[in-house]
């Protein structure tokens, strides 16, 4: 992504290394656009559960701040072709708005947003699956994808 964002942006990242690739290409994003940053290895996401009996549980306190929003950046490394866990059981949470009438208002609130990928791994681009993983998921949820950046960290000897 080398365009300046124009719109109130957030940056949703996960990294097994928390000061790892990943947060250097969230963070040099964030200061070259001038906006938030948040890592969702801070917090507590449990994977979701059909009863949904969290304890301790961060995520609606994340999901409803990130509402506040019109675009959402997720940053991630490529594992396996997928997202890390916290992301992922991130995502997998919305489902809790789906199933939950007095929440459903939030979640087509996303309807409104658009989003963009930041990834990085040792290829020169993202699996395919990894990029439809987020483009399928959201766009479901009625989200517009914006752009994708990857940046390759392998090194040369």
């Amino acid at each position: 992504m080398q365009y300046k964002i124009k719109k109130n942006s957030v940056i949703i990242y996960s990294s097994a290394r928390r000061e790892g690739n990943t947060s250097a290409h969230a963070n040099s994003y964030a200061e070259q656009n001038d906006i938030r940053v948040i890592c969702l290895d801070d917090y507590k996401i449990p994977p979701y559960c059909y009863s949904k009996n969290y304890k301790n549980d961060d995520f609606y306190t994340v999901f409803e701040s990130l509402l506040d929003y019109e675009h959402w950046i997720f940053a991630s490394p490529v594992y396996w072709y997928n997202t890390t866990v916290q992301m992922k059981s991130f995502i997998d949470r919305i489902t809790d708005y789906m199933d939950d009438e007095n929440l459903k208002p939030k979640l087509r609130a996303l309807r409104t947003k658009e989003f963009s990928l930041l990834s990085n791994a040792s290829s020169f681009e993202a699996p395919d699956a990894f990029v439809q993983m987020f483009k399928q998921t959201l766009g479901y949820l009625g989200m517009r994808f914006v752009n994708h950046s990857h940046k390759n960290t392998q090194s040369v000897a």
